[in-house]
């Protein structure tokens, strides 16, 4: 059998078992997580695809989070699904640079960074629930990705919404944040909750002792 038509029977069998639900997401430790994804070119016929898509976006908001990338259903293909409502108070949004991102999807997408200025903050992901850790990335990027529609798009991303497009980019590559996160600053979801829920994660630098671009 084909890797074209493995793909396309693993996404038609995950549509069709979870039509009027949500996929479940795989957790660190799986190798689909550890694999370079392949890149997409019309593995999936217009209608599959759009199913597809749309099981990603249940998927991500009944988690909930705000990116969710193929290979965390099972799918090893180069595609992920993005949104940030940003129901943050304004002290947070602020100093994040955390603003609204509306729903997208974006296929082969791929990023650079735009000048060296570079932000650490807590993040976490889905495929490692209970946890999270604090990754410097750049603060700046050019995004570059195909729609659903076969358009490519270009987008210049700052801030939050830079730092979810590069997570969930890294996603397809093999690479969890995990790998790229200050090792000292890692927590469980409680302590974060209760220590370190700072808008920027200064104290936790100090009192963990990590670095903070």
């Amino acid at each position: 059998m084909s890797t074209t038509s493995t793909v396309k029977d693993r996404v038609e069998a995950l549509v069709e078992l979870y039509r009027d639900d949500v996929a479940p997401i795989v957790a660190l430790g799986d190798p689909v997580l550890r694999r370079k994804a392949d890149p997409y070119d019309g593995q999936l016929d217009g209608e599959l695809l759009t199913a597809f898509v749309e099981l990603l976006r249940r998927t991500m908001k009944a988690a909930p989070g705000v990116g969710l990338a193929a290979p965390q259903v099972g799918i090893s293909l180069r595609m992920a699904v993005m949104e940030d409502p940003a129901t943050v108070p304004a002290e947070v949004a602020e100093a994040r640079e955390r603003y609204p991102l509306e729903f997208f999807a974006a296929i082969n997408p791929s990023y650079e960074p735009v000048g060296r200025t570079r932000r650490g903050f807590y993040e976490g992901c889905l495929s490692m629930p209970g946890y999270t850790g604090v990754v410097n990335r750049p603060l700046k990027v050019d995004a570059v990705y195909t729609d659903p529609t076969g358009e490519r798009r270009k987008r210049a991303l700052s801030g939050w919404q830079a730092r979810i497009f590069q997570h969930e980019t890294d996603h397809l590559s093999g690479t969890v944040y995990v790998d790229k996160l200050e090792p000292r600053s890692l927590a469980t979801s409680a302590n974060y909750t209760n220590r370190w829920a700072d808008p920027v994660p200064t104290k936790a630098a100090r009192e963990l002792g990590f670095h903070l671009d």
